[in-house]
């Protein structure tokens, strides 16, 4: 079991192949009621075998929630689902204790557990434990959007180096809000999107994959949550993000390239809006001494391309200590950007309404 948050903690359990899969969520109020609808289209925005960019696994991905809620009401207990697992090829897994795959946690995982960790279909260190992962940060972000206001929406920022237009060069409308809520490969720019689709398709014909970027907006986000040092607003959600299997780095704001102007250029400057303190622009991405100062929060989570392509790579052999090749077998994502955006959503609310 993996645990992440202490106001709300969730408790993230079981394997890719195991019989099933769940999360206990400790902390939600009493006589909350889920809008179950907005949980189960979240989760289908995660799954699999939705898109020709991704892997044709099916994977029905039917929470059941044994205890904390009832007729979708929660009753003030801990609430757990589950998920029960039905389309598992463990026989594609077989040889993965003696031939780790390159990029995966194969090899480090028979270090820390002696060999002994079912490693199917990736074992506990899978994407696919981010389907109870949606399931909990949707509830978040039910209850940060009745009580607060709270809205969180993303997009695909980057695929293969093309670039979608960012949060900072646009307007969050209504209409664009729906537009991204509603897509299973969301995005600003549809003319860039149609290039990232090329990128996807043509790593698809060299058997190989593509990595990208998800950028996240946090809306109407009170002022003043968060706190110096370890108590700040990025180090809060820089962790839930790092918590997402495959991503490699977050920045907020402008982030790096922040890191290349002057102050001059960089520093976000006050003015009065309407009687309220905003910024002229928002390089800063909301935050300024880990505190919310009420722009929108911005943040890209990078992730890097799908590790199991279907190339001939270079291994081990860990039994007889040799080297030797690999071919790894089954159905897989050439690109698993687009199924992360529900997720980055899911933790950015778990790890906003912990700080609340």
């Amino acid at each position: 079991m993996s645990t992440w948050g202490n106001k709300i903690k969730v408790d993230v359990y079981g394997a890719s192949h195991a019989k099933e899969m769940g999360v206990t969520i400790e902390g939600l109020p009493k006589n909350f009621e889920l809008d179950f609808d907005k949980i189960l289209k979240q989760m289908e925005r995660r799954a699999p075998g939705r898109s020709k960019y991704a892997t044709p696994r099916k994977e029905p991905d039917l929470p059941i929630i044994t205890q904390g809620a009832v007729n979708n009401v929660t009753n003030g207990e801990k609430l757990k689902m589950i998920i029960e697992n039905t389309n598992q090829h463990s026989k594609d897994y077989s040889s993965l204790k003696v031939c780790p795959r390159p990029g995966h946690a194969d090899y480090t995982a028979f270090l820390k557990y002696n060999g002994e960790l079912d490693m199917s279909g990736g074992g506990p260190f899978s994407g696919r434990l981010m389907a109870p992962v949606v399931f909990a940060g949707e509830i978040c972000r039910q209850i940060l959007n009745k009580n607060y206001g709270i809205d969180i929406v993303s997009h695909v920022a980057e695929i293969g180096g093309v670039k979608d237009t960012s949060f900072a060069d646009t307007t969050i409308t209504p209409d664009l809000y729906s537009k991204l809520k509603a897509d299973s490969f969301p995005c600003i720019n549809d003319e860039q999107k149609a290039l990232m689709q090329e990128k996807i398709e043509a790593a698809m014909k060299e058997k190989d994959s593509v990595g990208g970027i998800v950028e996240c907006a946090v809306l109407n986000m009170p002022k003043g949550v968060g706190g110096p040092i370890f108590d700040g607003i990025e180090s809060v959600i820089a962790s839930a993000m790092f918590s997402i299997p495959a991503c490699k780095g977050v920045e907020f704001g402008i982030g790096f390239e922040s890191c290349r102007l002057r102050g001059s250029q960089n520093n976000d400057e006050f003015t009065f809006k309407d009687g309220e303190v905003v910024t002229k622009t928002n390089n800063c991405g909301g935050i300024l001494g880990g505190i919310s100062n009420g722009m929108p929060i911005t943040f890209r989570v990078g992730f890097k391309p799908t590790p199991s392509i279907a190339r001939t790579q270079n291994t081990v052999n860990l039994q007889t200590k040799e080297n030797t090749t690999i071919e790894i077998v089954g159905r897989h994502d050439p690109c698993i950007v687009t199924r992360t955006a529900p997720i980055v959503e899911a933790m950015a609310a778990i790890a906003i309404i912990n700080m609340l």
